[in-house]
């Protein structure tokens, strides 16, 4: 991970055999200002086997004393990349208070408006996935 503007590798290539549980990367602290926007790419590469994988993208506005999902990214078992985007110059989503959630934001959705210091990757799998099935996340942060 690198950790000015740019891009930024959130995870790594990760080979997913077992099922994960809550299984979650370190967390990424901005040195400089909060990003206003956030891209994300997640590169998934399906062997064979499995039933689903969940990455969520989240953020802490209390310096990682608690978490929140941004993005949810639900693959399954198909190659594929998906990108998605979130900033902090657009009103939070829904309503004027949002609760945040830790790992149960809706599939390919996202949480506008909220982006704090720091970020990590929570991921969750079903099913045993083989055959080199591979999951990683890229970010660009402006």
């Amino acid at each position: 991970m690198a950790n000015s503007a740019g891009q930024v590798t959130l995870l790594p290539p990760l080979t997913i055999t077992g099922a994960l549980t809550g299984w979650v990367t370190d967390q990424f602290k901005f040195n400089a200002a909060f990003p206003k926007v956030l891209t994300v790419q997640a590169n998934f590469v399906y062997g064979s086997g499995g039933t689903t994988v969940k990455a969520w993208i989240q953020t802490s506005v209390d310096d990682g004393a608690s978490w929140m999902d941004v993005i949810c990214f639900a693959l399954t078992t198909a190659s594929g990349k998906r990108i998605a985007q979130v900033n902090n110059f657009v009103a939070i989503t829904g309503a004027a208070v949002v609760t945040p959630t830790d790992a149960t934001l809706a599939d390919n959705t996202i949480l506008n408006g909220v982006l704090g210091n720091r970020m990590r990757v929570k991921i969750t799998s079903t099913g045993t996935y083989a055959g080199n099935t591979k999951l990683d996340l890229l970010a660009n942060l402006r």
